[in-house]
């Protein structure tokens, strides 16, 4: 079953959970997005971390002039010519997953392509099949096993897979695979974009076993009505009739239904009564059994409802304001790097938990399944976006495809996570017709395959979008907030443009939209340790002076929904050239690099918990 096939079998799944929910037509994409097995990670497999030999291709040589002497797809070219250039068995070694820009020092700004090889070593099993899974490799990836091209994936932060059934062999196989992070006009996002670029293999390789009739997708959650929905979809040649088992053992629930003809079930059943709908306040999660012939997945799954009433927010039918922070998928630690496991992961939500946040903004690109994971389990909404980021190629048919692609790989990855309540589309994006239609349909896309959860994206500072056309007035202009469920408005008065912290205090808002509006963006850089007096820029105390000005200006936001402020960590950012304060950080961060915190974070704590009612202990 193809990936678009996989999506159009859960569409009665959408009804069911989208109850009086508006969808509207949605274009067909100009290619089929890559939907990946649901919860790879809980299938039978072999984890393919660990130590990879590597070869440099700066000038793409292995692409545009591959032959006996640079085929790197092949081991050892079948040859006998005395010079050959190249030697898998003794090129140096790089850890995967993981990114080149932190492991090896001279690379640590190198956006170009890199060859990976690793010995995988099977038993082939009759009526078994095997799939290869990354869960991310940044950015334009070629896969090959035993010289064979697998496929290619484009783009830095969504799961592809391979079906290599009938191509792995028993004993040693070859596995090369090329990543190329060079961005340019046609890439998402393009050129220019405020984050280090850390290339390489930087997710998980899983060499996944199934067999051959198995669960590939499966969704559940609560439809408009409070029912749970459910749906799943098989492959395999026993799929039509065949029973697919359900169960929530900690509800003492259990139920079956019959796969029609293409292997698609679903349904509804009441909630137990005992159930407890995942909040902030009780995350709580219920362990979920799918069962059909040979295979079987487990997984944790929490209940909850998100909606838009006119201008305001409700989580399970209670308001809700979204107090959180924005965080970048980079580690804590005196060396940046990708988050690559759940450690890492932890330390930057618990910081967000500290503050006393209810909410996090994952920018601005979809971060690894880990921090969606452990944001189920510790109680943090999310906020999911894809990398439509500042100036792309909008008018191109291609780029589209491409953020599509993003866009139903990242819905699809975390369509059962409860935590997530958010999908975003863009961020930041310069308003024109070309853009305007785009998004537009990004959204109408994002609306069809999800109608369950809120839409949004973070609309620009500049005046034609709602920023200080007149000095001291904000209009939400965007031609965009007519689509969204959730306006998200990047501020940066008193450090960009003209304004002194204390002139902020005097910023009124307007609106046309009878929407929800959040702060998605606002802040000041910070270098930690430097105190000045709070007129000082780049001083921890001109930081924290933001800080309060913005958090007395939500007074005077019609429709104030919540913030996630401009972020929680300085993260690294080649663009940031100052050497005094930057030297390639963005110091925007409450914290810095090491983890320490600066006098901002203390201001937004003491908000967040005065605002949430918070004690010390509940915050940490």
């Amino acid at each position: 079953m193809t990936g678009l096939q996989n999506i159009k079998a859960l569409s009665l799944f959408l009804a069911l959970i989208a109850g009086t929910a508006r969808a509207d037509p949605v274009p067909e994409p100009a290619a089929e997005p890559p939907v990946t097995i649901e919860n790879i990670r809980a299938r039978t497999g072999t984890d393919l971390s660990g130590q990879w030999r590597y070869i440099v291709d700066r000038s793409r040589l292995g692409i545009r002039k591959r032959g006996m002497q640079r085929n790197f797809p092949q081991d050892r070219p079948a040859t006998n010519h005395p010079l050959l250039e190249y030697d898998w068995d003794t090129s140096p070694l790089m850890t995967v997953p993981g990114d080149w820009n932190s492991q090896i020092p001279e690379m640590a700004m190198y956006e170009g392509m890199v060859w990976f090889r690793r010995k995988v070593e099977a038993a082939p099993q009759p009526g078994k099949r095997y799939v290869l899974h990354f869960e991310a490799a940044n950015y334009d990836t070629r896969v090959f096993l035993n010289g064979e091209l697998l496929g290619r994936h484009r783009g830095g932060f969504t799961p592809f897979e391979f079906e290599v059934t009938g191509k792995l062999q028993a004993g040693s196989n070859s596995l090369v695979v090329s990543v190329d992070a060079a961005h340019g006009l046609d890439t998402i996002p393009a050129e220019d974009f405020d984050w280090q670029n850390y290339g390489g293999i930087t997710r998980p390789v899983r060499l996944v076993e199934l067999p051959a009739t198995f669960i590939r997708d499966y969704r559940i959650g609560l439809d408009s009505a409070g029912r749970i929905a459910f749906a799943a979809q098989l492959d395999g040649p026993d799929s039509a009739g065949a029973e697919v088992r359900f169960s929530l053992p900690d509800l003492s629930r259990s139920w079956s239904a019959k796969a029609d003809a293409e292997g698609r079930v679903s349904g509804t059943i009441p909630l137990p009564r005992k159930a407890a709908r995942w909040s902030p306040e009780s995350p709580q999660l219920y362990r979920l059994t799918l069962a059909a012939g040979a295979d079987s997945v487990t997984d944790r799954i929490g209940f909850r409802t998100i909606e838009r009433r006119g201008n305001k927010l409700f989580l399970n039918g209670q308001p809700l304001t979204l107090l959180g922070v924005s965080i970048h998928e980079e580690a804590i630690g005196t060396t940046p790097t990708r988050v690559l496991d759940e450690a890492a992961a932890r330390a930057l939500l618990s910081e967000a938990k500290a503050l006393g946040s209810n909410f996090v903004r994952l920018a601005h690109y979809p971060h690894t399944e880990t921090m969606v994971r452990l944001a189920d389990e510790m109680g943090l909404l999310v906020w999911s976006e894809i990398p439509v980021y500042w100036d792309i190629a909008f008018g191109s048919e291609a780029t589209y495809a491409e953020a599509s692609a993003m866009l139903r790989a990242m819905i699809a990855r975390d369509m059962n996570r409860p935590s997530v309540v958010i999908w975003s589309v863009a961020n930041e994006t310069p308003i024109n017709d070309a853009r305007n239609r785009f998004l537009q349909r990004l959204i109408d896309e994002a609306r069809a395959a999800d109608p369950s959860r809120l839409i949004s994206a973070a609309m620009d500072k500049m005046p034609e979008a709602g920023g200080l056309d007149d000095g001291n007035l904000i209009r939400v202009n965007d031609p965009l907030a007519a689509h969204l469920d959730v306006l998200a408005i990047n501020r940066y008065d008193g450090w960009y443009g003209p304004l002194t912290p204390p002139e902020v205090a005097g910023v009124r808002w307007e609106t046309r939209f009878d929407k929800p509006i959040i702060l998605s963006e606002f802040g000041a850089g910070a270098l930690h340790g430097y105190r000045a007096d709070p007129s000082v820029r780049w001083s921890e105390d001109y930081q924290a002076e933001i800080y309060r000005q913005y958090v007395a200006m939500t007074a005077r936001i019609p429709n104030y929904a919540g913030m996630s402020p401009w972020i929680l960590k300085d993260f690294r950012s080649p663009r940031r050239f100052h050497g005094r304060f930057q030297g390639y950080w963005n110091r925007k961060g409450l914290i810095d690099p090491e983890g320490q915190r600066k006098l901002a974070w203390e201001v937004l704590r003491d908000y967040y918990h005065s605002a949430r009612g918070l004690t010390a202990e509940a915050g940490e």
